[in-house]
């Protein structure tokens, strides 16, 4: 089944009046679908039911899961992407009614407690005074997480072989000294673009790649070892502490519930 691309426009923060102050949406994704580049006049909360999903703003990549979701300030343009079978949920805050949660996008727990209330939300047949302090309760509720599934990624035709090959293989064991002779270049040379266009180093960029692949993989329901096999870890114990060490966070969180 192919896929499908669906267009949206850019509108500024408040360019549209929107009649809500927490509207609900929900969808089901039969096929692989990506968004082009948008911005939506009221700020969302994006997270998901079921599976994983990206949003992309500028050259940094977050996945959004069930566990984790993303807060997208109004008039932010980002694009994004599902696969097939994913299960995608948000809510739209109307940017008059509500202040944005932070000036950039930011990680949101997806907490049993803020699910529960979400959801409440979605009842068509909810009562106006129950709507009301439901939405009083989201926003109560609603924080920044310390923990994020972000990529920052490197822009540069130096590393973008290296950036291209580890995505498209998590697994790939080759060191910065290999890629480093591979591409004609000193390891230092290659420190300091990863430095600079990431802000972290070669070996970091590659444990993020991993979790944000392995989250993936943890929410179609694939068994922990075959995850960790899969993004280059030669034990679950090897890629539960890197993972830790990357998310702040275990990979059981995201295990398909």
């Amino acid at each position: 089944m192919s896929g499908e691309t669906r267009v949206l426009p850019a509108l500024a923060a408040g360019e549209a009046e929107v009649p809500f102050t927490i509207l609900h949406w929900s969808e089901a994704f039969a096929r692989d679908t990506t968004w082009n580049e948008h911005s939506h006049p009221f700020h969302e909360l994006l997270w998901n039911e079921r599976g994983a999903s990206t949003a992309v703003v500028g050259s940094r990549v977050w996945t959004v899961t069930p566990a984790l979701g993303l807060w997208m300030p109004a008039g932010t343009l980002h694009s994004g992407s599902a696969t097939a079978g994913t299960w995608c949920r948000a809510g739209f805050f109307g940017f008059g009614a509500v202040a944005s949660l932070s000036p950039t996008p930011v990680a949101v727990e997806i907490t049993p407690l803020l699910r529960l209330l979400l959801e409440r939300l979605a009842d068509t047949g909810l009562p106006p005074g129950s709507r009301a302090v439901t939405e009083a309760m989201v926003l109560d509720v609603l924080t920044p997480s310390p923990s994020e599934l972000l990529l920052q990624m490197p822009t540069s035709e130096l590393l973008r072989p290296i950036a291209d090959a580890v995505r498209d293989d998590p697994g790939d064991q080759r060191t910065l000294a290999q890629w480093a002779a591979r591409l004609g270049v000193s390891k230092r040379t290659i420190t300091r673009a990863f430095n600079a266009e990431t802000g972290t180093s070669f070996a970091r960029w590659v444990a993020a790649v991993r979790a944000q692949h392995a989250v993936t993989l943890l929410t179609r329901g694939w068994e922990m070892e075959a995850v960790a096999e899969e993004v280059g870890y030669r034990s679950v114990s090897a890629f539960g502490a890197a993972f830790r060490r990357t998310t702040g966070l275990t990979p059981g969180t995201f295990r398909a519930r």
